[in-house]
């Protein structure tokens, strides 16, 4: 139980979005370390009254109730807690999910990358270890890991997996440069957030953990979802590629990518012209096919490298800090405290 700070004058956050976790909460607020500051427990609109459980029955003085008036989501909800937590003065907000599954106890883990200007933004990995693998569900395993792949081409956080991990902490100055009302409030939500970290330019690391798996229940439908994450990750790509070789800059890969795409288009459509002619193709024909997909390959690959190495490999919120500048207006919350 909470029995005072440890961690000077950094105020730490944690916040529970809350949807039928009622039987798992208590245990999960009890866990929550004495460097915690604050827990906001969001009800998105909850069937079985978490708030209200919680406001009558838990007498932890940090806990504040947020009660969002129409079901939002897990992001719409866990945002709600998020803008309210930067609003009252949190340097450092978590995010753990209210059914159990996330250890309260590694949340130092989280927030001390942060607070050493290593990271803006620390996400649980659930990969990190065979052991943590083995423990998973086979299907949540195999979908979990085919979404890191298409994470990485549209975050371009490539280093990182298991982007669907809700266990995050985040720097609370981030909050005022992050389009809150454009980020997805459904189970898009973590890897939109980290496609929107990387427009800003954020730092992102994974931190080991294990997930534990008990009798929670999942309401998402995944081969209802897949279509609309395939749909969400090529969205972002083709926004990020934008963004970052177009609209803000233009180098070597802008060019790489445009030449390479060219070529490859050019060798693929005239190779399919004419390979059912009636006549045996020229060596010339051939190789004015061959050439331009092969050198086409390679400028794509050699944008993809440069993709990866341009990751953000250093720490936003110090320099934000250090320029005191004054911030644009976080965004109102969809949702009253009680």
């Amino acid at each position: 139980m909470y029995s005072g700070k440890l961690h000077g004058n950094t105020k730490i956050a944690v916040v529970i979005p809350c949807f039928r976790v009622q039987k798992h909460i208590a245990s999960v607020i009890d866990e929550i370390g004495p460097e915690i500051d604050s827990i906001y427990v969001v009800d998105d609109c909850c069937p079985e009254k978490t708030g209200q459980f919680v406001s009558e029955t838990i007498k932890d003085p940090r806990i504040k109730v947020i009660f969002n008036e129409t079901n939002l989501g897990v992001g719409g909800a866990t945002l709600a807690g998020m803008v309210q937590a930067a609003e009252d003065g949190a340097d450092i907000i978590v995010k753990i999910d209210g059914d159990g599954q996330m250890d309260p106890h590694l949340i130092p883990a989280f927030t001390a990358v942060i607070m050493s200007s290593e990271a803006d933004f620390a996400k649980g990995n659930r990969f990190f270890e065979p052991e943590g693998v083995m423990t998973m569900p086979r299907a949540r395993l195999i979908g979990n890991a085919g979404l890191s792949f298409m994470a990485k081409f549209s975050t371009g956080y490539w280093h990182s997996f298991d982007p669907t991990n809700g266990f995050f902490a985040i720097h609370a100055s981030l909050m005022s440069l992050l389009p809150v009302e454009k980020i997805s409030k459904r189970y898009f939500f973590e890897s939109d957030l980290l496609f929107r970290l990387n427009v800003i330019e954020a730092r992102v690391v994974d931190i080991p953990m294990h997930a534990h798996y008990a009798d929670e229940q999942s309401s998402m439908q995944p081969h209802k979802e897949i279509w609309r994450f395939t749909k969400g990750h090529a969205k972002n790509l083709i926004k990020r590629i934008f963004y970052r070789y177009f609209l803000r800059d233009f180098s070597v890969a802008s060019i790489e990518l445009l030449l390479g795409l060219t070529l490859l288009a050019f060798g693929t459509i005239f190779g399919l012209a004419n390979w059912r002619s009636e006549t045996f193709a020229s060596a010339g024909t051939v190789m004015l096919a061959a050439m331009p997909i092969i050198i086409g390959t390679q400028l794509l690959l050699a944008f993809l490298n440069y993709d990866i190495q341009s990751a953000p490999s250093t720490a936003l919120h110090p320099r934000l800090e250090k320029s005191k500048r004054p911030t644009k207006a976080l965004r109102h919350r969809e949702g009253a405290a009680a």
